[in-house]
Parts: structure tokens; sequence; C-alpha cells
């Protein structure tokens, strides 16, 4: 029987190298400036930024330009990007690795298994971002995620963020834009930022909650015809969901690794 000899994926060959995995493992995580990325792995910058340049090029990771500080550069896994490319190069090796449970299926069996959670989401006017992340995450959630969401400068929910969730079967009109002095006293798990203002001003919690930052361009901020503003409206609505199942998926991965670690200590 003779085999057709087929060179590894190149998607494979980006993901073997220590330093490159590392990166994808913390923007798995959160979205993370350049120089925190310098911090968090210990490695000099001209060498992490040669391996952040190598994933982008890739379309593993995306650059954006913080809105806070234009000086700085937000990095994020492009998880649709990269889901894609796993699932094309294990077809390569065998149909069966094609395919896999849909992210859908995952955070909802996920849910089912979670401690009730108090999840917080924060943008500067609360309008558009953190109240779209807010429904996602209610309705995702199934009543044992409690989310909250708010900002420093908050307007008014923004009418076409209702429209991006309703494209998705997810009702937020309901929901109103909240300063955080209306969140003294309370405690959460998760706090995550949608906006590189508010992360630079985000004050302290008790109980230190987990902070995770997602870097995401305002789609308040949208020029163009109504059709486009709405369009960018909705890709901003889908990289939130993208990103809440994910998140669900990943809370639980820890919290059983946790467990089973507090277990082989006794």
């Amino acid at each position: 029987m003779v085999f057709a000899r087929e060179q590894a994926p190149e998607f494979f060959k980006m993901l073997a190298h220590e330093i490159r995995w590392r990166l994808l493992q913390l923007l798995a995580r959160s979205d993370y400036s350049g120089q925190e990325l310098v911090r968090l792995l210990s490695q000099p910058q001209n060498l992490v930024s040669y391996h952040l340049r190598l994933l982008a090029e890739h379309h593993l990771v995306k650059e954006r330009r913080s809105s806070a500080d234009e000086r700085s550069i937000y990095y994020s896994l492009d998880l649709e990007t990269l889901r894609t490319l796993y699932f094309g190069a294990g077809n390569m090796l065998h149909p069966l690795l094609a395919t896999s449970e849909t992210e859908e299926i995952l955070a909802r069996e996920t849910v089912a298994r979670l401690a009730p959670l108090r999840v917080l989401f924060l943008c500067t006017h609360n309008s558009a971002r953190s109240q779209m992340a807010e429904g996602i995450l209610r309705h995702l959630g199934a009543g044992r995620i409690e989310v909250i969401s708010a900002g420093n400068y908050p307007t008014t929910l923004h009418p076409l963020a209702v429209q991006a969730c309703a494209s998705m079967h997810i009702d937020i009109r309901q929901q109103r834009a909240k300063h955080l002095d209306e969140l003294h006293g309370l405690t959460f798990d998760y706090i995550i930022t949608v906006c590189d203002r508010v992360r630079e001003s985000c004050p302290t919690w008790p109980s230190d909650p987990d902070r995770l930052h997602w870097s995401l361009p305002d789609p308040t901020q949208a020029q163009g015809t109504e059709q486009e503003r709405v369009a960018i409206f909705e890709q901003t609505c889908r990289e939130l969901l993208i990103r809440i199942r994910s998140l669900l998926i990943r809370i639980e991965q820890e919290h059983t690794a946790y467990t089973e670690e507090g277990s082989s200590c006794l």
C-alpha cells in the first residue's frame, strides 16, 4: 500500500513553538497590550513582538489600536479563524477530526454544571457593547448566571444594540444604562471590560474578582448608511457571542481543574 506524503499543515507548525503557544493561551483568556504580554511571558520585547507578528500574519491573532491610548496596541485571539484552521487541519488527517460539538451545545451543557455566578460587563457609556454582552450572557446563562452591565459615563441603551440582539432572538429592550455607583456593595466573580477607556479607570472591587478585557471597537462610532451601521452592530454582537460562549467553557474547565487539583492534595 502506498501512502501519500503530505506536509504537516503550517497551522500546526505555528502552534508548536513554546512562546507562540503561551501567547495563544494568554489571549484565549483575555485581550492584552504588547507591554502586558512581555511582562506576563518574562521575555524580551523584540522576541514577543516577532512571535505576535507571525501569529497576526497567519490570522490567528488580531491587532487593534487602543481607543484609550493610541500608542498602545491590543492583541486578541481570532477564534473564528483558529477554529476553521484547526478543524481543516484535522480533516487532512481523518474526516472524523473535521467536526466537533458546536460551541452553542458546549456552552449550554457547561452552564448546567456551573455554580451560580455574578458577572459584570463594563464600558464607558453602557449603551451598546456592554448591553449586548449582558443580554447574550443572560440568555445563555438560563437563570444560573446573574449578569449586570454598567458604565462610568452612562447614556442610554442604543436602539441598534437592541436590533442586533433581536436578530439573534435575544430581547434586551428592558435593559437600561446604569452608573457604576449603582453597584456599590455588590461583589462579582468576573468583571469584563469591553472598552479600552473604561479599563484604564476601572475601580477596585471587593472579593478580588477575576478581571478580563475584550478590546472591541465601539459600534456607536460607526459611519456610513443605516444598513452599514446595522451590519457593524451585528458583527459586534456575533463577536460577543463567540467570546461569551468560549468564556463559559473556559470557566468550567478551570473550575474542574481547580477541583481536581484540590482533591489530589487531600
